[in-house]
């Protein structure tokens, strides 16, 4: 009898049952973990690794995160030091969670020793991963010239694998995992009350060790580049001290962030002396606040222009679209939702434009707008006695054209969104409309009839039983849409790019449009996976403030 059949033998047939479920579990969720791995996690690493190399179409020397300074000056170091935090805090909450809560006294440090060597392992395995990288990619390099074979390829690969520079990164991760595994079955037959909550404890635990450690890593090196970066400039240019506007910076979103908590409590205070004195101390941390953020628009003329440009093109792209889309879509689902004849016929003739295909709908819209005199718009406009259109090759902000047609002079400021940019809010608007419609009538069918008939028995009128029952109910299908519309828009892409024209002088241009030029018109991948992240910052704080914002007013049945 095998030793393997023997301790499989010693195990109660209620553990052994748990182990065939728990095993059976991982090996359906296997493969969509291989997959999201893959295809999901390895890809942002690697752009990751791509953002912090100088790379023209082959890689380059390493720059750090001279891209991220480059296009957003000081708000690059913002970027890695937020990821940073996010990584402590995630280590700090499961070893809370697994470690600090469930193990106490004496059993604390024995719980350290397999957790630590794990985490070791893991952040080995993470190093020999980066080490390993750069010769795989030289891979490329050495098929120059040559007709390589699937033999000729194997034989690269196992020599980078296996080169002398990377194996003692493999070899650490494996003999950590090991001790790491020998303690931990030491523990669980030697002492088993050490372990209470068996090796689930222990992984998360060691999930919360490699977190803290990438935390870590992550802030050090933040700070490095920082002082890095900043000893650069002052090289060039002594007159602008960029660590002090860093820190002023961060003072005050730190003074900015209170301010708001104190006004929180003054409004949740009981006392009028409570309410006075906390309302005074918000008000003093706010003006603090704004003195040592007015360091931020130094900091934007600074950053790349291309990239500031393509964030407020976005934002007008945004705002022009997102509460035009979910008012009219909303208006229209409560009258599809009457009992009115023909309705489902109207409710396909409204989803259509959502489902016909993107490229061919944007062209469809370039030839209504053309600049043309006999094109369909400016046809119609010369039958109203107005004047033709550019469209899709103006320039010039709405608020400007409109100043110039009633002879006034309109600040800059004022210029808003160019004219080209409104048409393509126009199609967008047109495009989701038939969307947010079919949603909103789902929301609409899950509010029960019976509110709506005890208010219209109150006494309750048509307009009161909307603001007070459907419109609360509604709610969460509201913020659901507002979300993915505003994540949708900072996203925008393949209409923006067919609609686009050159007249309308990068007007146009939103900033996953400039990400797009970057990478493929200039090749500058590292810069271009840079911007990436920056986008993906810019989009995941949309998103906490949406959802901030919106939590006080959603309503849940």
């Amino acid at each position: 009898m095998t030793p393997v059949w023997t301790f499989w033998k010693r195990i109660s047939p209620r553990k052994r049952r748990t182990w065939r479920e728990w095993l059976t579990a991982y090996a359906f969720l296997s493969p969509a973990l291989l997959l999201i791995g893959l295809f999901g996690i390895w890809p942002v690493l690697f752009a990751v690794y791509v953002s912090l190399h100088k790379w023209r179409i082959r890689r380059g020397d390493f720059v750090g995160m001279t891209h991220y300074f480059k296009a957003v000056d000081v708000f690059g170091f913002f970027l890695f030091a937020l990821t940073g935090v996010a990584f402590l805090a995630a280590g700090v909450l499961l070893l809370r969670r697994y470690w600090w809560r469930e193990h106490t006294g004496t059993a604390r440090g024995w719980v350290l020793a397999p957790t630590w060597s794990w985490a070791a392992a893991a952040w080995a395995l993470a190093g020999y991963g980066v080490a390993v990288l750069p010769h795989v990619l030289d891979i490329a390099q050495k098929a120059v010239g040559k007709r390589p074979t699937v033999a000729m390829f194997r034989q690269w690969l196992w020599e980078a694998l296996t080169s002398p520079s990377v194996t003692p990164w493999f070899s650490a991760a494996v003999w950590l995992a090991l001790v790491g595994l020998g303690v931990s079955l030491v523990l669980r037959y030697g002492r088993p009350q050490v372990l209470r909550q068996g090796g689930a404890a222990l992984a998360w635990s060691a999930l919360g060790w490699w977190f803290l450690g990438i935390g870590l890593l992550t802030l050090a090196f933040s700070v490095a580049e920082l002082l890095r970066w900043h000893q650069a400039l002052m090289a060039e240019d002594a007159s602008r001290n960029f660590l002090a506007q860093a820190f002023s910076i961060i003072a005050g979103a730190v003074a900015l962030g209170l301010s708001w908590k104190l006004w929180k409590g003054a409004v949740d205070s009981e006392s009028t002396r409570g309410f006075l004195g906390k309302a005074l101390a918000a008000l003093l941390f706010m003006i603090g606040a704004w003195i040592l953020l007015m360091e931020v628009p130094p900091a934007i003329r600074a950053g790349d222009k291309d990239v500031w440009e393509g964030l407020l093109i976005t934002t007008y792209y945004a705002l022009g679209t997102v509460p035009f889309q979910l008012t009219i879509a909303l208006f229209l689902a409560l009258l599809l939702y009457q009992n009115l004849p023909g309705k489902e016929m109207f409710r396909v003739i409204y989803f259509l434009p959502y489902v016909t295909p993107t490229v061919a709908s944007a062209a469809v819209f370039r030839l209504l707008f053309s600049p043309r005199p006999t094109a369909p718009v400016n046809t119609l406009l010369a039958r109203l006695g107005l004047p033709a259109q550019r469209w899709l090759m103006e320039p010039r902000g709405i608020g400007q054209l409109l100043g110039e047609a009633l002879g006034l002079q309109v600040p800059s400021w004022l210029h808003g969104p160019s004219l080209a940019l409104v048409v393509i809010m126009i199609y967008s608007i047109w495009v989701f409309v038939g969307y947010d419609i079919v949603i909103y009538l789902a929301g609409l069918g899950n509010i029960p009839t019976e509110l709506k008939e005890a208010a219209a028995i109150d006494g309750a009128t048509g307009w009161q039983i909307f603001r007070h029952v459907t419109l609360p109910l509604l709610s969460p299908t509201i913020y659901f849409l507002s979300l993915i519309a505003v994540i949708g828009t900072f996203k925008a892409f393949n209409h923006i790019y067919v609609m686009r024209e050159a007249g309308a002088q990068g007007t146009v241009d939103t900033l996953s449009l400039v990400i797009f030029d970057e990478f493929f018109v200039k090749t500058r991948f590292g810069y271009a996976s840079a911007l990436a992240f920056v986008l993906f910052a810019v989009i995941l704080s949309l998103t906490y403030i949406n959802r901030k914002v919106q939590e006080s007013w959603v309503f849940y049945q």
